[in-house]
């Protein structure tokens, strides 16, 4: 059997028990293959002569970007023969740093068909990021939209290549238009060789650099699909902005793994009002959305849309209940959570056709053999969540490039350790509970931010919320809020009165919120939270802040 026939055949097996979860975790098995390169073994033999569209890039003035995978693959083949004649060979480090652009998924094609090394970045860098990422990722080609070349000024040391306008000193991609359309590899791709160096957020601390293989991510993304449940010809929305791991997942991999459509819209500030609309006009059949995005989707008028949606997917962070339930209620379409890291493609997840627990981010999915290890190294109902090393799911990262300590400190004993916690029930439902790190005591009671941070937002003025401890001489530490508000609520004392009523009456004695304090929240650049910084901030706490209340404020509470 060939290789893509073998990749193939577990794919179809997916597709096939899309609905039927105990079927398909029970039955699946990853190819096992020893050469493959996912853009011309799989991507091209399915892209010749299919007119169907790959890739549809909509604008916020109307305009669009449509293009076949017939046309992505002769694309894609221009662009690796131009690239090799600038020198780009097998195992070279290349940083992309492009919007949701054509050129960025046709660079992405060539740079595997070539064997080259991809190192994804966000437009959001700063030069002192980029200066870590060209010396750690040892960049040796970089391709760079034309409205970011002044940042890598006084960087020397790799081919520069500009997409858009002509700049100065720097090649002008452009210039693929004349290459040739037909693409000879100069060799074989092992399953092995790397493909991807991602630099992960870094909530807590320097950004490691996570190394993905030809298999890792390409044959590891069919668990991400089977979550999301593509099919073929879905016309399936991700957002997400380039650089970060999830684009890969949800604008790259899963969908043409399943032979569906990347449809991105492209805006300069987000508008819930102008995406539903979007949603409706290009009747889009699956939405991936960050809590961030759900969040204000659910402050419009949903009900008055009628889309073309058959899957919502919430990703990046853990969803809030109360937010599942508004859009369970205007589109009767149930959120369906998940999890993964940059380090993993999806390894638990609720897939269609699943009773939902309320909560729960589902069950292992297919090729993940998940255990819970508490601290002394035992499974437990609440633990770290980890991966069984034994049964080494393909989606798994090959190493935290340059790093063999930490690389060794996350595969040892026999498990690769996310250092995240879940609790496990009866039937093998997972429970998010937080990040080991962020997992706090007060009062001797163990404290998950997130359940805190679940209560918030449902009071209607809260838009969000991150807890965290603040140091207290008698309970050690008692949880504090720091509240973002919806838009038209300004901060006060009696608002934070009501929040403050609102947790008593929906959390136990020993979680409520002691402390509350009206401010934004310090962010990675892909966006999550990081309550790393809040916390040293309560560490080092000085005198109340001006908007800042305590629960002993409000004495009529007690």
């Amino acid at each position: 059997m060939s290789v893509v026939a073998k990749f193939l055949e577990a794919r179809d097996f997916l597709l096939a028990n899309r609905t039927d979860y105990d079927t398909a975790y029970a039955g699946f098995q990853w190819p096992q293959l020893s050469e493959f390169n996912w853009a011309i073994d799989y991507f091209d033999a399915m892209a010749k002569n299919n007119d169907q569209p790959a890739l549809w890039l909509v604008e916020q003035d109307g305009s669009e970007s449509k293009r076949s995978f017939a046309q992505m693959s002769a694309r894609s083949n221009q662009v690796a023969n131009w690239l090799r004649a600038q020198g780009v060979s097998r195992g070279d480090h290349i940083l992309i740093m492009l919007g949701n652009e054509v050129p960025l998924w046709e660079t992405m094609l060539a740079a595997i068909k070539l064997g080259a090394v991809v190192i994804p970045a966000t437009t959001l860098l700063t030069p002192d990021d980029l200066d870590d990422r060209i010396e750690r990722g040892q960049v040796r080609h970089a391709v760079i939209g034309h409205a970011h070349v002044d940042k890598f000024d006084g960087k020397s040391g790799f081919t520069r290549i500009a997409v858009g306008a002509p700049c100065e000193g720097w090649l002008s991609y452009a210039d693929a238009d004349a290459a040739d359309a037909h693409f000879t590899p100069d060799g074989i791709t092992r399953v092995t060789d790397p493909l991807l160096l991602y630099f992960t957020s870094g909530t807590t601390s320097k950004p490691k650099l996570v190394q993905h293989s030809h298999q890792s991510y390409p044959i590891g993304h069919l668990s991400t699909m089977f979550w999301i449940g593509l099919q073929p010809g879905d016309r399936h929305m991700n957002i997400s902005s380039p650089g970060w791991a999830k684009h890969a997942w949800s604008c790259f991999f899963a969908p043409w793994n399943a032979g569906a459509t990347v449809f991105l819209y492209n805006y300069t500030r987000f508008d819930a009002k102008a995406l539903l609309d979007v949603l409706v006009k290009y009747e889009i059949n699956t939405l991936c959305a960050p809590p961030t995005v759900w969040r204000m989707l659910i402050q419009q008028n949903l009900g008055a849309y009628k889309t073309s949606l058959r899957e919502l997917i919430g990703a990046g962070e853990p969803l809030n209940p109360e937010v599942i339930e508004q859009v369970e209620k205007a589109w009767g379409i149930t959120i369906r959570d998940g999890f993964g890291q940059t380090e993993t493609t999806a390894q638990i997840g609720n897939p269609p056709g699943q009773r939902l627990k309320p909560g729960s981010m589902g069950r292992p999915l297919p090729g993940y053999k998940i255990a819970l290890i508490d601290s002394e190294g035992k499974p437990a109902e609440e633990g770290e969540v980890c991966l069984d090393l034994s049964a080494r799911p393909m989606g798994l990262m090959l190493c935290y490039a340059g790093d063999e300590a930490k690389t060794a400190e996350v595969m040892r004993d026999g498990f690769y350790h996310t250092g995240d916690v879940a609790q496990i029930d009866d039937e093998g439902y997972i429970t998010y509970v937080g990040r080991a790190d962020d997992v706090f005591k007060a009062s001797d009671y163990r404290i998950s931010p997130f359940e805190l941070e679940s209560v918030l937002i449902e009071h209607p003025a809260v838009a969000e919320a991150a807890v965290v401890p603040s140091p207290d001489p008698v309970r050690l530490a008692v949880p504090k809020a720091f509240v973002i508000l919806v838009e038209g609520q300004s901060p006060s004392a009696e608002l934070a009165r009501d929040i403050f009523a609102f947790t008593r009456e929906n959390l136990a004695p020993y979680k409520r919120i002691r402390r509350l304090e009206f401010a934004d929240l310090p962010k990675t650049i892909s966006g999550k939270i990081r309550r790393v910084e809040l916390r040293k901030h309560e560490e080092a706490r000085g005198d109340k802040g001006a908007m800042e209340f305590f629960e002993d404020d409000f004495p009529d509470l007690r």
